[in-house]
């Protein structure tokens, strides 16, 4: 059994409230419009928070939204 205290994969309302951008933003910058990946579990689209930090990362560097 898995033991973690942070959930392993996000909702869009989690995720966007995690990146302070709207669930619209969220929907903007996510794949395949956008460079951020989700995982699709049936009609869910889930954010790993492994890839949230990696976005922040990517746009400290870009200096902005992508």
């Amino acid at each position: 059994m898995l033991a973690t205290s942070t959930p392993a994969l996000l909702s869009a309302k989690e995720a966007a409230k995690h990146l302070g951008v709207s669930q619209r933003t969220l929907w903007a910058i996510s794949a395949p419009r956008g460079p951020l990946p989700v995982v699709k579990i049936g009609s869910r689209c889930l954010y790993d928070p492994v890839d949230l930090a990696n976005y922040i990362d990517a746009q400290k560097t870009n200096g902005g939204i992508a």
